[in-house]
């Protein structure tokens, strides 16, 4: 009966950590938290020992990084182009704000629109604007990328725990 038990708690917290990994394409979303805390779940039902610990502290690992290489990757993109971090910090920030008030799509609409509207007006040039707001959406799409890789890496690493917990 504890085998069915197991079984069954393995088979909901995968089912999540792939809803989390769906996620990951909605900018904004907390795919990669969602996976982690299914592993937390885990780490807390399992118990940790040597292997354990170190799978868990490499998937903490990976998951600070893929949250934060979403604002990484989004500014270096529009900083190409020469736009201020101050810019980059207002679309982030409006991001957010359009991500609570529209979701799912606010956020990269407002973070764009933003940054398109301070770039024009502060280089009085529609055609550079647009290159720095279509360089944040390039930055954006990497990030989707880049946090989509790290939630199978971390997916993966707690499949090997399960294999070693369960064998």
């Amino acid at each position: 009966m504890e085998n069915i038990g197991n079984t069954t708690l393995l088979t909901i917290l995968l089912v999540v950590e792939l809803m989390g990994l769906l996620v990951l394409v909605i900018p904004g979303l907390p795919g990669l938290g969602i996976i982690w805390v299914c592993i937390l779940i885990f780490a807390f039902i399992q118990g940790l020992n040597w292997p354990g610990s170190l799978l868990f502290a490499l998937i903490t690992i990976l998951m600070l990084i893929g949250s934060l290489a979403d604002n990484v990757l989004m500014g270096a993109g529009a900083r190409k182009t020469g736009v201020s971090w101050l810019s980059i910090g207002a679309a982030l920030v409006a991001g957010v704000i359009g991500s609570i008030l529209f979701f799912p799509f606010g956020g990269p609409l407002f973070a764009l629109a933003t940054l398109f509207i301070i770039e024009l007006v502060h280089q009085k040039d529609w055609r550079r604007a647009f290159i720095s707001s279509r360089n944040l959406a390039a930055g954006c799409g990497w990030a989707v990328i880049a946090r989509l890789i790290i939630g199978v890496i971390m997916i993966s690493l707690w499949g090997i725990w399960v294999l070693i917990a369960y064998g």
